[in-house]
């Protein structure tokens, strides 16, 4: 009688609700990864305390809409839509089907059939890890890249508004050294001013679309080097700890990679179907990384896995290894967007000084002109 009411009352909330609000909810549930992850941190606690899913879906809708007052707020929607694919027979990772990414159905596809608290929980920290290298990844990149866009526009407002009054000062005067350097640029900013500012946000934008989809021995060249070492680090941490969420839940590593290769995009699914062709001919995870040439996901992680693979408590040895590997990248990460960061900061101030000394040398050059 109990999972009637529950079953009528998220019928109820449902039909309440009009398409707009319902389309509204997934979009906020798919995007905001805090309040999906609040969401499955509470499911995990609830049923670690015996309670039953649809239990626990039932207390956080009552919770969230303050009871039935507030039935439009967007997670209250998203669960009582997950309360009604339950009663109708759907497991939980496919009452999600619209609500979350499909790698989170992914690993929690294996928690219906099993252990959904533990599924829960390592979904909760392979999204948390993911969530971790972006930041880092996020100032690595940005701080750069506004430095560089102000370099330019350094070089273009001293090319305009500074080297051709000088110019017209002493037309006759022929340049020479940092001077000439100066007064050439300035003429061809002049001219070209627009490649000059859409430069640097085409070539972002071409790396930007295309880093998920490059492939080939040309990519494995430069994926060590920035920014594609960056995406490496991110695609390789946020495989590896799916990989090894999934390998603990019981699933062996062929069918584990096999899984993860359908959320994949070109670049990772590339690196997934190398490894399946040597897993398939008897090697070991970290044998099949190693003959695939690609140095994915790092060429120390390889070698552990070669060893790992082989121990009675690989399924333990793998989550550590993912733990691990996932500190040591944030603070690696920092390193290099510190390094990255120093380096635009000295090309900027390389820059500066080198108009700096310039105009001066114009200066100095037209004084000469005109006591000639």
């Amino acid at each position: 009688m109990a999972e009637r009411r529950k079953t009528q009352s998220f019928n109820r909330a449902i039909r309440s609700l009009n398409t707009i609000e319902v389309y509204y909810a997934k979009l906020i549930c798919n995007f905001s990864n805090g309040a999906r992850l609040k969401i499955y941190r509470k499911l995990a606690s609830l049923m670690r305390n015996r309670f039953s899913l649809m239990d626990a879906l039932d207390m956080l809708h009552d919770g969230i809409t303050n009871g039935g007052k507030n039935p439009g707020e967007p997670m209250a929607i998203a669960l009582a839509s997950w309360g009604r694919s339950l009663q109708n027979g759907l497991p939980f990772s496919e009452a999600l089907k619209g609500w979350a990414p499909n790698r989170e159905r992914l690993m929690l596809s294996v928690g219906d059939v099993s252990d959904l608290e533990s599924a829960l929980l390592n979904l909760i920290k392979v999204t948390e890890g993911s969530t971790k290298m972006i930041r880092p990844i996020v100032g690595a990149i940005s701080y750069p890249s506004f430095l560089l866009m102000m370099a330019v526009l350094i070089i273009w407002a001293i090319g305009v508004y500074m080297v051709p009054p000088m110019i017209d000062a002493a037309p006759s005067t022929r340049w020479v050294g940092t001077a000439k350097t100066l007064v050439d640029l300035s003429a061809w900013i002049k001219e070209n001013w627009l490649a000059s500012f859409l430069a640097f946000p085409i070539v972002a934008s071409i790396i930007y679309f295309t880093i998920g989809i490059w492939t080939g021995p040309i990519r494995a060249a430069f994926d060590n080097l920035p920014p594609w070492s960056l995406y490496k680090v991110f695609s390789g941490i946020t495989w590896l700890l799916a990989l090894s969420a999934l390998v603990k839940g019981g699933v062996p590593v062929s069918t584990a990679l096999t899984s993860l290769r359908r959320d994949s995009n070109t670049y990772l699914k590339e690196r997934i179907d190398k490894t399946l062709i040597y897993i398939k001919n008897g090697d070991n995870l970290g044998q099949a990384l190693m003959k695939t040439g690609l140095n994915f996901p790092d060429k120390e992680i390889i070698a552990d896995l070669k060893i790992y693979s082989e121990l009675d408590n690989f399924e333990e040895a793998l989550e550590k290894l993912a733990n691990e590997w996932l500190e040591e990248s944030v603070y690696m990460i920092e390193q290099r967007a510190s390094i990255l960061n120093m380096v635009a900061l000295l090309s900027i101030a390389g820059v500066i000084a080198w108009a700096v000394f310039g105009v001066f040398e114009m200066q100095d050059q037209i004084t000469s002109a005109m006591g000639a």
